[in-house]
């Protein structure tokens, strides 16, 4: 089942989000309709909270961005269920490079984030894992675990910059800015 995208503006973003506890009911069937809802908005992650959830829980699934001769090797068959990640070890190397997020359409900024980093997790068959991430897997992972600490690309952007996306955030959380999937706006109905 598609489940409409959580917009900017909702509360349920800002807040950190609560552990999964083990044998959740219906926690399959919450990552599923995360799977649907990711591809449908044609993203390459997405976190729990941006689902209207509270949970530290995401997908993601960078292998887009693995495919051809230019892509990021690192991407190719990159699709993971992270339950309760803990990313640690990020590497004192950082890069910039544009990000968007499916709870903001629209909105693209530069984001600096460290190269490399190690996340520890449980995946969806309650197996604790542990991986070191480079390039853009790296980006990916620190993207959504950052929803689930209530962080957001505007966060990351120069006060005047910031300034100057307000007009546009805000026409995000009253649901002017079309989206070519399913979206919940704070205070109003989904569409």
């Amino acid at each position: 089942m598609i489940l409409p995208v959580v917009a900017y503006g909702d509360p349920v973003l800002r807040k950190e989000a609560e552990e999964v506890q083990e044998g959740m009911e219906a926690l399959d069937s919450l990552i599923e309709n995360m799977w649907e809802t990711m591809y449908r908005a044609e993203g390459v992650g997405l976190a729990a909270p941006q689902v209207g959830r509270s949970l530290r829980l995401f997908v993601v699934d960078g292998s887009p961005f693995g495919e051809g001769e230019e892509g990021a090797p690192e991407c190719k068959d990159f699709k993971r269920v992270m339950i309760n990640p803990v990313l640690f070890e990020e590497s004192g190397e950082e890069c910039d490079m544009e990000e968007g997020c499916l709870s903001i359409p629209g909105v693209r900024e530069p984001v600096t984030r460290p190269v490399s980093v190690k996340v520890e997790y449980f995946d969806a068959d309650w197996v604790l894992r542990e991986e070191a991430l480079t390039g853009i897997a790296a980006r990916i992972v620190q993207h959504e675990n950052d929803h689930l600490d209530g962080v957001m690309i505007p966060d990351y952007v120069p006060p005047l910059r910031k300034a100057m996306l307000q007009g546009k955030l805000k026409d995000i959380a009253q649901g002017k800015v079309p989206a070519d999937y399913p979206m919940r706006y704070p205070g109003k109905s989904i569409r």
